[in-house]
C-alpha cells in the first residue's frame, strides 16, 4: 500500500507540474526570420491546437494556422503557431492574431542586421508529435541579452495555487482529526475490549475446568 501511495502522489504531482509547465508563459529572445500561413490536417495532436478563431465556428477537420519562424542567439530553431485562445483554456483571452502576426512580420531581420524580439508564448515544441508552443505577444529588445523581465503572473498563479492546496489539505487534516480518527479509535477500544472479554471468559472457563480436576 505505502508503494501503491507514492506511485500515486509522484504521477498526480508530475501531472500537476506538466499542466503548469505546458500553461504559464515563458519568453523567448529571438530574431524573427519568416512568418507564413499553413493549412493543417488535425489527427492525434489535436489536443495541442487552439480552436478556430474567434468568429469562426466551423468544425472542419483541417484550417489555416499562422506560424512564425525564429532564431535564437545560439542558432537553434524556433517555430511558433499564432492561434487565437479566446474564450477557451488557456485563460490568455487573446484574439489579435491577426495584428500580431502583422506584428512579427514588420520585426523580420537577417542575421547581417539582426532585430531581436521578445516572443511570450505557453506550450511545447515537439518534433515528432508536430506541436508547436503558441505565441500571444512579440515585442522588440535591444538585444539578444536584454532582460526578460519578472514572470510575476508566474508567480502569482503559483504561490496561490501553492494557498489553496495548503488551505485544503488544513482542512482535510483537521477533518480527519476530528471526525475520523474519533471512530477507529472507538472501534480500536471496541476491540480491546472484546479481546478483554474473551481473555476473562476463557479465564473462567479454565477456572470452572479447575474445580473438575482431582484435587491433592
Amino acid at each position: 500500500m505505502t508503494y501503491l501511495k507514492w506511485v500515486f502522489w509522484i504521477t498526480f504531482w508530475t501531472l500537476v507540474l506538466a499542466v503548469f509547465h505546458y500553461t504559464l508563459p515563458q519568453v523567448d529572445i529571438v530574431r524573427v526570420t519568416d512568418t507564413y500561413e499553413k493549412r493543417i490536417d488535425f489527427g492525434e495532436n489535436s489536443l495541442f491546437w487552439a480552436a478556430a478563431d474567434v468568429g469562426n465556428d466551423a468544425t472542419t477537420p483541417n484550417r489555416d494556422v499562422f506560424f512564425i519562424q525564429t532564431v535564437r542567439n545560439s542558432g537553434d530553431i524556433m517555430v511558433y503557431r499564432n492561434e487565437d485562445t479566446g474564450w477557451h483554456w488557456p485563460p490568455y483571452f487573446k484574439f489579435d492574431t491577426a495584428n500580431l502576426q502583422a506584428e512579427a512580420a514588420d520585426n523580420k531581420s537577417t542575421a547581417d542586421a539582426p532585430q531581436w524580439v521578445a516572443v511570450k508564448h505557453y506550450g511545447w515544441r515537439n518534433e515528432f508529435l508536430s506541436i508547436y508552443p503558441n505565441a500571444v505577444g512579440v515585442r522588440a529588445v535591444s538585444g539578444p541579452d536584454a532582460p526578460k523581465g519578472v514572470p510575476w503572473l508566474n508567480i502569482v498563479i503559483i504561490a496561490g495555487f501553492i494557498a489553496i492546496v495548503l488551505f485544503i489539505w488544513r482542512l482535510l487534516r483537521r477533518f480527519r482529526q476530528r471526525r475520523i480518527d474519533p471512530v477507529f479509535e472507538d472501534i480500536s477500544d471496541g476491540f480491546d475490549a472484546a479481546g478483554d472479554a474473551v481473555q476473562e471468559r476463557r479465564a473462567g472457563f479454565t477456572r470452572w475446568l479447575d474445580t473438575w480436576r482431582a484435587k491433592k
